[in-house]
């Protein structure tokens, strides 16, 4: 049976309304300030490598300090200098790559300039390289969060994506291959969620792909939605913003269980979860009503400064307690064999903390790390190295069998907790 005039028109009307998804209940707009100036500072860190992503969340906000933006775009772009030549093939992963295309895309800048072509087709390249490695030994070589994440970059900046990397990223969807461990990503879902999103919306892909896009979006929305816990998370407290960026793009409209979602967001910022600055620059467009997809609408024109900062400020260390606190560290490099370490800390001290703690003072342990944008994580353990070619990582959990969901330089450890680090596959 066809729809009645007045059916249509309300069909109409919901494609041309912005639905928004979540709105913050009135009485936050300190904290959602606090939490922007700090994403400010946290640019002024010398001591962290320049973040795309933070940038790309302090341009989706409402609140800005524009010569601090200017100024950490600069930096920026030395790092896109290196990016562009390929002469680091580790730091030209696809993820990152895609994060700083985006970030320029922000910025309001010339895109048809030598180096930001240089830096599309290095993307595109590297796209390709994640298709044929697939082709050939059935993984990508990063991850299909980076994979999605390279197809958005390249969508938002209105640049057509071969369709047969977009039918890699659809069939994986439809083949359930977005998993972290035994369970969902969602993080991943979201990401490939917003990259099937803006692929529907452009006019450069046949009818017949649009049709595979629109089942790949409904299937992403309904694996979000069926993850939902009982105080409105998808997944756990950092992948819930990037599940409600692709919510708020599908307009779903407001209920109390979005209610629930926004109170808990709300909360871990008020109780300090939100210190990373890549998880605070996921969160950003969540609280201004924006998803990653309004990047290609930023209006430059209309940003004045509204934000007080001191220029000399940083984001200070987190000071560690008086008192004192065991916690119990076990190194598994080989399943069914582990080496346990009792270590006393102060109270308040990171897992970081606790590792050069033991390295200072037990010759027979010893760990390294790499910077990375969420922070530095563990690369070896005891001589024990993770690998890439073998898909091996150090991972983090608390005893029995949960895994961390922050890193080594965010969690802190509470008294009497037993510390895993498990030598694990990916």
């Amino acid at each position: 049976m066809a729809p009645t005039w007045p059916g249509l028109v309300i069909l109409l009307q919901l494609f041309i309304v912005q639905v928004k998804l979540c709105e913050i209940p009135p009485g936050n707009t300190r904290l959602i300030q606090s939490l922007n100036l700090k994403l400010l500072r946290a640019t002024l860190d010398t001591s962290n490598i320049a973040n795309p992503s933070v940038y790309v969340g302090l341009r989706l906000s409402e609140a800005h300090h524009l010569q601090t933006e200017v100024n950490y775009l600069q930096k920026l772009k030395v790092s896109m200098q290196t990016l562009a030549s390929s002469a680091n093939k580790e730091e030209a992963s696809t993820g990152i790559l895609a994060l700083h295309l985006l970030a320029l895309k922000a910025s309001c800048e010339n895109m048809d300039t030598p180096e930001s072509k240089k830096l599309i087709t290095n993307l595109k390249l590297q796209l390709h390289e994640e298709k044929r490695e697939l082709v050939m030994k059935q993984r990508l070589k990063s991850n299909y969060y980076q994979y999605s994440l390279g197809v958005l970059a390249l969508c938002v900046n209105k640049k057509k994506v071969d369709k047969h990397i977009i039918n890699k990223l659809l069939d994986a969807e439809e083949h359930n291959k977005f998993d972290h461990g035994e369970s969902i990503s969602i993080d991943t879902e979201a990401m490939a969620g917003l990259a099937f999103l803006c692929l529907k919306r452009s006019d450069e892909y046949p009818t017949d792909l649009k049709r595979h896009l629109g089942k790949a979006i409904e299937s992403v929305k309904q694996k979000i939605l069926d993850e939902k816990s009982t105080d409105g998370l998808y997944g756990n407290i950092y992948s819930t913003p990037l599940a409600v960026q692709f919510l708020s793009v599908m307009g779903i409209k407001h209920t109390q269980a979005c209610s629930k979602t926004i109170d808990s967001l709300l909360e871990a910022i008020k109780q300090g979860k939100f210190a990373n600055p890549m998880m605070m620059s996921q969160l950003m467009p969540v609280l201004h009503h924006k998803s990653y997809l309004d990047v290609e609408k930023v209006d430059c024109t209309s940003k004045t400064d509204n934000t007080l900062l001191n220029p000399s400020s940083v984001l200070p260390a987190v000071s560690t307690g008086e008192d004192l606190l065991k916690v119990q560290l076990v190194v598994e490099a080989t399943p069914g064999q582990a080496i346990t370490h009792d270590i006393y800390v102060p109270s308040r001290s990171s897992l970081l903390d606790v590792l050069q703690k033991e390295k200072n003072q037990n010759p027979n342990f010893k760990f390294e790390t790499k910077d990375s944008l969420y922070g530095p994580y563990l690369s070896s353990v005891n001589g024990v190295a993770a690998s890439l070619e073998e898909r091996t990582y150090w991972q983090l959990l608390k005893h029995p069998n949960i895994s961390l969901v922050e890193g080594i330089a965010d969690y802190r450890p509470e008294d009497g907790e037993r510390i895993l680090l498990r030598l694990s596959k990916w």
